[in-house]
């Protein structure tokens, strides 16, 4: 595996070798971000993965600073799992000066669910993104980029960004990848203390209970979503929210429209101690 740090060094290390495949990275890898790598190898001609711990999309009181960073760990995950050039570079490097233009994304997408609870985060996810697909794409005419679903919304997001600026990156979705008792894989689990990992599979359980409530229509969505926040305060969990969602645009669907075949997403985001965990579940 090549490691590089530097703009123009990536695009030498690309240079003739054919479509990338892309998995961007905020370091702190677990298996989930490694499979993604896995993924990414049936997509393109080889696999770039790049560590980078955005500023950009954190609020002020976030934890860019505490950040796990396990750069020997990581390096080590990648080489096993396949990557081909992990893309490493420093501040300086992509944000060589104050990044003025940004990339905002449409309010209607991205000012909902994390982007009400989280203002400004999609406006940073979408700036290094488009700059790191720059940074990948820009010499090779393209490429796949992988992200995984468990950032739902955040995949939406960047979907329609490549299709508005008609970019020729194909953005596969993984499937989220969840530990045996069903807890999504996140880097920020590793917050988490004894106790509350073995309460953190109760958000899957109550979306998937609100999935399963929803489909046999017992009562209306709304009391169904009340319900579901409610059971998790009282189990100690903090949630911002837990909804009922159309996969096409995050839209409310009408208690009517919801047929058999009308395919929704259920999805939530809750703080158990000082810990903000988000799931979601298409169904």
């Amino acid at each position: 595996m090549q490691i590089v740090h530097t703009i123009a060094d990536l695009r030498t290390a690309l240079a003739n070798r054919g479509k990338p495949a892309f998995v961007p990275t905020m370091g702190n890898l677990h298996d989930g971000h490694l499979s993604l790598v896995r993924i990414a190898k049936a997509h393109g001609d080889l696999v770039v993965t790049s560590i980078f711990v955005n500023r950009l999309q954190f609020l002020p009181h976030e934890d860019f600073d505490s950040y796990p960073r396990t750069w020997d760990a990581d390096c080590a995950k990648l080489e096993s799992a396949g990557c081909d050039i992990l893309f490493a570079p420093r501040e300086k490097d992509l944000y060589p000066e104050p990044q003025l233009f940004k990339v905002h994304a449409d309010p209607a997408l991205g000012d909902i669910l994390e982007g009400e609870f989280r203002p400004g985060f999609f406006t940073g996810v979408c700036t290094v993104v488009m700059k790191l697909f720059s940074c990948v794409f820009a010499t090779t005419g393209g490429g796949s980029a992988v992200f995984g679903k468990k950032d739902y919304q955040q995949v939406m997001v960047i979907r329609r960004m490549v299709q508005q600026f008609a970019m020729p990156i194909e953005i596969v979705a993984a499937d989220t990848s969840r530990a045996d008792d069903g807890l999504a894989l996140s880097s920020r689990n590793g917050y988490l203390n004894t106790e509350e990992r073995q309460h953190a599979m109760e958000l899957a359980r109550t979306l998937k209970q609100l999935a399963e409530g929803v489909r046999s229509g017992t009562a209306s969505i709304a009391d169904l979503e009340a319900a579901a926040m409610q059971a998790l305060r009282d189990k100690g969990w903090q949630p911002d929210y837990l909804t009922v969602r159309q996969r096409g645009d995050l839209l409310s669907p009408a208690d009517g429209s919801v047929q058999a075949a009308t395919a929704l997403v259920v999805l939530g985001a809750a703080r158990l101690g000082n810990t903000r965990l988000i799931d979601n579940l298409e169904f």
